[in-house]
């Protein structure tokens, strides 16, 4: 079991450089939802297999992935917004529009600056030998 929960882990762990990669390039709406998706189930592997990590790694590796997730929540609920707006026939010159537009673009912002300071840092690495996948 060791051994799977290491695989899995480290598997988790490379998509998710991988999407910080990607919404490092461009913060659209599919690079923001997979990131929080390779978020959501790298949080919810460690949370489930605690036990086969060295003692308390998996939970401070946890509190730092909601320092990401956090402003991608933000964006992607925004682009939620936008596309209910959109369908239910809001003209994109609306005030609203513009107002969950704007919010979009300092969302965005925020998550861009989170994101380089990812890319920025040597998590990936970091990680895995704090969760001792290194062996």
């Amino acid at each position: 079991m060791q051994e799977h929960v290491r695989s899995q882990t480290a598997a988790l762990l490379r998509r998710l450089a991988f999407e910080v990669n990607r919404a490092a390039k461009s913060c659209d709406e599919e690079a923001v939802h997979d990131l929080r998706v390779a978020i959501r189930r790298l949080s919810r592997c460690l949370q489930v297999f605690a036990q086969f990590y060295p003692d308390g790694s998996a939970k401070k590796i946890r509190r730092r992935l909601k320092t990401l997730m956090d402003p991608a929540g933000a964006v992607r609920d925004l682009d939620v917004a936008m596309d209910l707006v959109g369908d239910a026939g809001v003209d994109r010159k609306a005030h609203l529009s513009y107002r969950l537009a704007e919010a979009r673009r300092q969302a965005k912002r925020n998550l861009e600056r989170e994101v380089r300071r990812w890319k920025g840092s040597s998590f990936f690495k970091k990680w895995r030998s704090t969760l001792g996948l290194n062996a």
